[in-house]
C-alpha cells in the first residue's frame, strides 16, 4: 500500500471517529435536557416521564372555586384531571347546597381524593369538615377554573417551578388575553382604584386563567375561598404586598362552552353583582375607581342611614377601626354643607367656616379625613331671616329639599340633615357679640368665644370645591379654638393616633 492510499484511509478513519463522538455528545445532551426538564424545584431530583404525574400530585393541590351550581362542567373538568394525575387531590369548593348536584359518584374508589366542600354551616357537618384548607396538604394550590383542561403536564410543571421562585402565578386558559391590573388599595379611607398596566407582574388579573400559589401566602389571607373569586383573592394579596406574574408562554385549553344562552349570561352577571357587593361590605370597601375611570359606591346614600356605627362622646366608631370617614359619607357631608351655605346666603346669614372644618380647609381645602359633621358658625342676630331655622326651632322640619332642619337636644344651636334616614349633618353654632367677644349660649359642643375682630373683616378660604367665607387670621382663631400648631399638628377625637 503506498504512501498515497494510507493517508487517504486515516483521514476516513478520522472523519468516522469525529462523526462518532458527535453523536455520542448529541445523545448525552438530550439525556441531560430531558432529565433538566424533568426535574421539580428541588435541585438534583430526576424523574421518567411515568413517574411525573404522582411527584406533582404530591406537590399540588387541585382546588374548583370558579363554577356555578346553574350551568357547569366539573364532572367532566375531574375526569380529565384524574386522567392525567390519578392520585391527585381535587377540592370543590361550594357556597351552598349544590342543586342538581354533581353528575360524580363520590363513592366510587377513583374518587377517593375528590372532596365535595359546602362553606355553608350544617349541624351535620363540623367545622373542619366546612374549611376546604383541612384537605390541603401540599406545597402548591392550583385554582382551576371551570371548563379548563390541562394541555400537558409539562405546562402545569413549569407553572409549580414558577410559582416556587415568585409565589403567586397564573396562566391563561384558551385563547383568552389577561388583563394586568394595578391595584391602590387605601383601607383608611375603605377605598380602591384599579388601572390597567402594561406588564406581566400585577396586583390583580383579569380573564379566564388558572391560578398557582403557594399554600404558605394562601394562609395568610383573611378569606382566601370569598367570591367572587378571584376578584376577593387578588385584593387580599394585594393588601399583603403579593404580586402575580402571567405566564404569558404556557396556557391551558378550554373545556366545554358555558353560559352560551342569553339567560344563563344574565343570571351570570346579577350573581356576580351580588357577590361582589357582599365581597367589598365584608372587606370593608365603599369606594371602587375602575380602569374605566367609573366609580362605584358601596356605601350609605340619602336613601339608607349613614356607613358607621356610634359616634359616642364626639369619637366616631370607624377611628376604633384606624379607619377614616367613609368617602360616601364624605360625599354626602359635602352635599349638605352645600345645600346648607346656599340657603344662608339666600337669606343674608353671615356665617364661617368653624372648628374642625375650618381646620380641615386650612389644611387641604377640604372636610377632615377623619371628621363626621361640618361645622359652622352664624351670626345668632341673623337667625330670624332663615324661615327654616325659625321653623326649627319648635319642631324638625323637612325643606323642599329633603334635608331636614332642626334644634339640636345638645344645647342651642341648630342641625341640618341629609335626610330623615340618613343623619349626616352640618351644625348651625349661633354667636352674638358681647363687649368684643363672640359669645354664644350654652352647650356640650367644645368651641371657646373668640375676639369678634376675627369677623372683622371677613375672609374666605376653598373648601370642598367652592369659596366659602371664614374668620381672617385663620392661623391665630384656631389655635386659639385649640392649641398651638394645630394646623401643623392636628389631634384625633379622644387623641387617637392617626399615623
Amino acid at each position: 500500500m503506498d504512501s498515497r492510499m494510507r493517508l487517504k484511509l486515516a483521514k476516513s478513519l478520522l472523519i468516522l471517529v469525529l462523526l462518532g463522538n458527535t453523536i455520542i455528545w448529541y445523545k448525552i445532551w438530550k439525556l441531560f435536557a430531558v432529565d433538566q426538564s424533568q426535574s421539580l424545584l428541588e435541585p438534583g431530583i430526576t424523574e421518567m416521564p411515568q413517574k411525573l404525574h404522582r411527584r406533582l400530585a404530591r406537590l399540588v393541590t387541585v382546588v374548583i372555586r370558579q363554577f356555578e351550581s346553574f350551568e357547569n362542567d366539573i364532572a367532566t373538568t375531574v375526569k380529565f384531571l384524574l386522567n392525567s394525575f390519578p392520585a391527585i387531590t381535587i377540592v370543590i369548593v361550594c357556597d351552598e347546597f349544590l342543586y342538581p348536584p354533581l353528575e360524580l359518584d363520590f363513592t366510587n374508589e377513583s374518587l377517593k381524593n375528590v372532596h365535595l366542600v359546602n362553606l355553608q354551616p350544617s349541624f351535620n357537618r363540623s367545622y373542619d369538615e366546612r374549611n376546604p384548607l383541612t384537605y390541603v396538604h401540599t406545597k402548591y394550590v392550583v385554582f382551576l377554573p371551570d371548563a379548563t383542561r390541562l394541555v400537558t403536564k409539562q405546562t402545569l410543571q413549569e407553572a409549580v417551578n414558577q410559582a416556587g421562585k415568585v409565589g403567586l402565578v397564573s396562566v391563561p386558559v384558551g385563547k383568552n388575553t389577561l388583563t394586568c391590573l394595578g391595584v391602590r388599595l387605601k383601607i383608611k379611607e375603605w377605598s380602591v382604584r384599579f388601572t390597567k398596566i402594561s406588564d406581566t407582574e400585577c396586583d390583580a388579573v383579569v380573564g379566564k386563567h388558572v391560578t398557582i400559589m403557594d399554600v404558605k401566602l394562601l394562609k395568610k389571607l383573611s378569606d382566601p375561598f370569598m367570591m367572587p373569586f378571584t376578584d376577593a383573592l387578588y385584593l387580599q394579596t394585594t393588601a399583603l404586598g403579593i404580586k402575580v406574574t402571567i405566564l404569558k408562554n404556557s396556557h391551558f385549553n378550554e373545556g366545554k362552552p358555558l353560559y352560551r344562552s342569553q339567560q344563563a349570561q344574565w343570571k351570570l352577571q346579577q350573581v356576580h353583582r351580588s357577590r361582589e357587593r357582599v365581597m367589598y361590605e365584608k372587606l370593608g370597601i365603599k369606594k371602587v375607581t375602575r380602569a374605566s375611570s367609573n366609580v362605584d359606591w358601596y356605601g350609605c346614600s340619602r336613601e339608607t342611614t349613614h356607613c358607621f356605627g356610634s359616634v359616642v362622646n364626639g369619637i366616631p366608631s370607624y377611628l376604633y377601626q384606624n379607619r377614616y370617614t367613609p368617602p360616601c359619607c364624605l360625599a354626602g357631608l359635602r352635599k349638605v354643607a352645600y345645600h346648607v351655605f346656599d340657603k344662608l346666603e339666600e337669606v343674608g346669614i353671615r356665617y364661617w367656616l368653624e372648628a374642625n372644618s375650618l381646620l380641615g380647609a386650612m389644611r387641604n381645602g377640604d372636610i377632615l379625613p377623619w371628621d363626621h359633621e361640618v361645622v359652622v358658625g352664624i351670626n345668632r342676630d341673623d337667625l330670624n331671616r332663615s324661615p327654616w331655622l325659625v321653623k326649627a326651632r319648635n319642631k324638625a322640619v323637612l325643606d323642599n329639599n329633603g334635608y331636614v332642619w332642626e334644634k339640636a337636644t345638645e344645647g342651642e344651636f341648630f342641625k341640618v340633615q341629609y335626610s330623615k334616614i340618613n343623619r349626616l349633618h352640618v351644625n348651625l353654632l349661633p354667636f352674638y357679640a358681647k363687649n368684643g367677644t363672640m359669645t354664644r349660649d350654652s352647650w356640650f359642643l367644645k368651641n371657646r368665644d373668640f375676639p369678634e375682630q376675627f369677623l372683622h373683616p371677613m375672609s374666605s378660604i376653598d373648601f370642598a370645591g367652592r369659596q366659602v367665607p371664614s374668620p381672617n387670621n385663620i392661623r391665630d382663631f384656631l389655635e386659639i379654638k385649640y392649641y398651638k400648631g394645630v394646623i401643623e399638628s392636628p389631634e384625633l377625637p379622644g387623641k387617637i393616633s392617626h399615623d
